[in-house]
């Protein structure tokens, strides 16, 4: 296998991004922080979003709502989740999080792409996936590098 010049950029650029966002985000206010499971959550794609296809998928503001599952269908799988990640606290404390956010094509009501995430961290990270989203929808960075980023993170750091 042959790296190219352009390759160690994209590397480096990506390996850049996951240090800002620790570096801006990491903290999430001290609460507590449960990393997404790579057996239970190792993620799932929207079949729907492609590369291709982003700027009439995830770049149209309010394209996730379209896509996002009801809180009847996350508020029992959260309940169930809490169970296998072994997290005792009151669901309310907890966001039913998508580890490939819905802003960069995650799969919507896959189990895979789903796992209960605290708060403040779960807001926190939010925030994260719209810096990601706009960076993949100004060209920046493209989908599949955003979605690798994301999962490293929520892999390590919740």
């Amino acid at each position: 296998m042959r790296i190219t010049l352009l390759d160690l950029l994209v590397a480096l650029a990506v390996l850049a991004l996951i240090a800002v966002v620790l570096v801006h985000f990491g903290g999430g206010g001290g609460g507590p922080v449960v990393p997404a499971s790579a057996t239970l959550t190792p993620g799932s794609l929207n079949p729907g979003v492609t590369q291709s296809n982003i700027a009439s998928t995830i770049c149209v503001r309010g394209w996730t709502s379209t896509v996002r599952p009801p809180t009847s269908y996350t508020s029992a799988l959260k309940t169930r989740q809490m169970a296998e990640y072994r997290e005792t606290g009151s669901p309310g404390g907890y966001q039913e999080d998508h580890l490939i956010s819905l802003e960069l094509g995650g799969n919507p009501t896959d189990p895979r792409n789903l796992w209960p995430e605290p708060y403040p961290r779960a807001s926190d990270v939010d925030k994260i996936e719209n810096e990601l989203n706009a960076k993949v929808c100004s060209g920046a960075l493209s989908l599949a590098e955003a979605q690798r980023t994301e999962s490293a993170l929520k892999h390590e750091h919740g």
